[in-house]
């Protein structure tokens, strides 16, 4: 009781002071004048926005889109009309600006005359957003700008949804179009996939063809050997016939030639035979006529004989000749007719080769040289049987013309006979005038044949030149038509097998035809369900509602900051409290080092609990603060004023005057990391550190457990952690209180009656 009764002197002396008295009192309501006033003035600041005035200026001149009138600066202001969230002045460019100046206005919000046309440039190339000119007045209130901003969000997304709107009932209509489309081209893959169908089939088809065309061409090109042998062959043979025709047509001069000299043999003959006859009639009339006839008959038979000799000779080359003429002509039909019976095959086996006109002209010219082939090879057969009859009849007759010779010979040796078998002889040269005469007319008869064999062997010979060029022209055709056919086998061949590919890939067709006539199908069907109402609309422009849950939201921007000014003003009630109330002295003189702990201990801890309950109470039932623990907020309140009451305390009594700076250091130190107002992720990085050492972090964390979330294992831990601040730092004023005891005698006067007592 001895340790107390210095604390109740020194409540005694106070209180017979006013002056004193009323001090106390005073500083006792200093934490609620600091935190219910600041509370009060900004427990709900955003509940009042209507009165914030805004300067609407709309200077949209509307736009067209999708042939629908579009005006979105004037919806956004009729909307805006509806809303209360700021006090919304509408006026114009020039009233808005001066308004700004006058400082009339918080902010200034410009909806351009191209407002609604840039909206409507979603589907151009280079879209442009509708621009929003917003221009806050940050000279005249910073808080008002950053407010606007918020604001500014909110504007930006009633404006979408409205721009969005207009898209989406433009949207749905084009989805009624494509569902139309959508129909029509189910039905055109349909069409397609019958089409395809009918394609594949065409494609088999082609397939078969192709491998028949393939199969065919390969023949063809069998086929083109022989055809090849045969037309060498026939330039082979064209080459003799040529050879032996010119052969024929020199040995046929030889011939004519020979037969003139045998004509005129013969015809000197006939001569002689007459004048023989007239000799021998006139016989009787000279021996002499008779002698020199003779030996004109014996030189007439001579010449006879030569001429003969010769005829024999042309008439056997000339049978030589046609015979080798008829071997040629033979080949050359065989060539002809061969070359006509491959082209032929060749038509057969390839229609559409057989309908190029190239090749019907060397198909006819071909069967037209197998038919002349044919009738030259059997009329030079003809002429060869003739000249083998010609060849007899020469042989003959160059017998004849020996046996004449001799005669004639005999006859001029046995002219002396002569007279002797002048009846006989007259009787023969009677038969001999009758033989001469048809030998004559047989010669002249063969003459003009042999003139004509000649003649014809000349356009013979002219002829198979011809021949063999076009033999030659022959074989080089066959040739480039090898080359051709060979060309369209392996043109064939990639063919068949790239109509193998376009079957396969025609099969592929008709498979995804149908399946996509059948998405088509559905996609219009699912595409015609789509509905369009305002509701549709609306859900599509705002497709997403926001729900806030509100089981951790703080009701108010007053409930927010409650734990921060709390803090701040029992610390502000602390600091104060240590300038009306001594920090060492007594009313009490003698008083120990104990005595004048608990006295100014018990003081301080007084003016903790009182500044504690009023303050607690004014803002629980005035300022209506809604905590979570109305028990648990006046402990924690008790805790947190004791804490820093007991800091102030110790600084100030041994620092005396200079201690009350560091407390203000400490306080401003306190009000920027204690993360009352801002995040502490928020702050520099330096500051963070200091966080978890100040005891105002700890307070303002507990107050917003006890107040807003109830979690109270937060709030015990923060309270503990206080607890051991005011022990703490009541300890150390102890340790000033029992090292710097004054003696009783020293005792100031003045302190004593400057000494406030509780």
């Amino acid at each position: 009781m001895k340790l107390l009764s210095v604390f109740a002197k020194d409540i005694k002396a106070g209180v017979k002071k006013p002056l004193t008295l009323v001090s106390f009192i005073a500083v006792i309501f200093i934490p609620i004048l600091y935190c219910g006033m600041y509370l009060s003035a900004f427990w709900d600041p955003y509940g009042h926005l209507d009165e914030l005035p805004v300067a609407i200026v709309n200077q949209d001149k509307g736009a067209t889109y999708d042939g629908k009138a579009l005006h979105v600066g004037t919806d956004l202001v009729d909307e805006l009309k509806k809303t209360k969230d700021f006090k919304w002045i509408f006026v114009n460019n020039d009233q808005a600006n001066k308004g700004m100046d006058d400082n009339q206005y918080y902010m200034k919000i410009t909806i351009p005359e191209n407002f609604s046309s840039q909206a409507t440039t979603l589907m151009n190339d280079h879209p442009q957003p509708a621009d929003l000119v917003y221009e806050p007045n940050g000279n005249y209130n910073f808080v008002a700008g950053q407010i606007g901003n918020t604001a500014m969000k909110d504007l930006k997304s009633k404006i979408s949804a409205k721009v969005t709107e207009a898209y989406t009932n433009s949207l749905f209509d084009k989805i009624t179009e494509i569902s139309s489309g959508l129909k029509e081209a189910g039905n055109g893959a349909g069409d397609l996939h019958t089409g395809a169908g009918k394609l594949e089939d065409g494609a088999t088809k082609l397939k078969e063809n192709l491998s028949k065309l393939v199969s065919g061409t390969s023949e063809l090109q069998n086929g083109l050997s022989p055809l090849k042998n045969g037309a060498l062959q026939i330039h082979s043979g064209t080459a003799d016939l040529s050879t032996g025709a010119h052969n024929l047509s020199g040995g046929l001069d030889k011939l004519n030639a020979a037969h003139q000299q045998l004509q005129s043999g013969v015809s000197q003959s006939s001569g002689g035979v007459k004048q023989l006859s007239q000799g021998l009639h006139s016989a009787l009339a000279g021996n002499t006529k008779l002698n020199q006839g003779a030996h004109a008959s014996a030189d007439g038979a001579a010449k006879l004989q030569q001429g003969l000799q010769a005829s024999e000779t042309g008439a056997t080359k000339l049978n030589q000749g046609l015979q080798s003429s008829v071997e040629g002509s033979n080949k050359v039909a065989q060539g002809a007719k061969g070359v006509a019976q491959g082209l032929e095959q060749l038509a057969k086996s390839n229609p559409a080769l057989a309908q190029d006109p190239s090749v019907q002209k060397l198909l006819a010219a071909s069967q037209a040289v197998a038919q002349g082939s044919e009738q030259l090879a059997a009329g030079q057969t003809q002429l060869a049987e003739g000249s083998e009859q010609l060849a007899a009849g020469s042989k003959k007759l160059s017998q004849g013309a020996d046996q004449l010779a001799t005669g004639t010979s005999q006859l001029a040796k046995g002219s002396d006979q002569l007279v002797a078998g002048n009846k006989k002889l007259v009787s023969g040269a009677d038969k001999l005038n009758a033989g001469s005469t048809k030998i004559e007319q047989g010669m002249k008869q063969f003459g003009s044949k042999l003139s004509e064999a000649a003649t014809g062997s000349h356009t013979l010979a002219a002829g198979t030149t011809k021949l063999e060029s076009g033999s030659n022209s022959l074989v080089q055709g066959i040739q480039k038509l090898g080359g051709g056919v060979n060309t369209l086998a392996s043109g064939s061949v990639k063919l068949n097998d790239g109509a193998g590919e376009l079957k396969n890939g025609m099969g592929d067709l008709v498979s995804g035809s149908g399946k996509l006539a059948d998405k088509l199908t559905e996609a219009a069907h699912k595409t015609g369900d789509v509905k369009t109402t305002d509701e549709t609309v609306t859900m599509y422009a705002q497709p997403v509602k926001v729900t806030e849950d509100t089981s951790k939201k703080v009701k108010n921007y007053g409930t927010g900051i409650a734990p921060y000014f709390l803090s701040i003003s029992l610390f502000v009630g602390s600091l104060i409290s240590t300038i009306i109330i001594s920090m060492r002295g007594t009313t009490v003189e003698g008083a120990t080092g104990w005595q004048r702990f608990f006295s100014r201990a018990f003081t301080f801890m007084l003016m903790s609990i009182l500044q504690s309950l009023i303050l607690d109470t004014i803002v629980l039932e005035l300022i209506d603060l809604k905590v979570q623990s109305i028990p648990l907020f006046y402990l924690f309140t008790l805790a947190t004023s004791f804490a820093f009451m007991m800091i102030i305390q110790a600084i100030v009594t041994w620092l005396d005057q200079p201690g009350r700076f560091v407390v203000v250091i400490l306080m401003v130190m306190q009000l920027t990391t204690s993360a009352g107002t801002f995040p502490l992720e928020l702050l520099p990085n330096w500051m963070k550190p200091i966080n978890p050492w100040l005891p105002m972090s700890h307070s303002v964390t507990g107050f917003k457990a006890v107040i807003a979330s109830g979690d109270y294992s937060v709030m015990w831990r923060q309270f503990d952690l206080l607890l051991i601040y005011g022990v703490s730092f009541l300890l150390l004023t102890l340790a000033y209180f029992l090292i710097r005891t004054p003696k009783q005698e020293r005792v100031n006067k003045s302190n004593t009656e400057a000494a406030v007592t509780a």
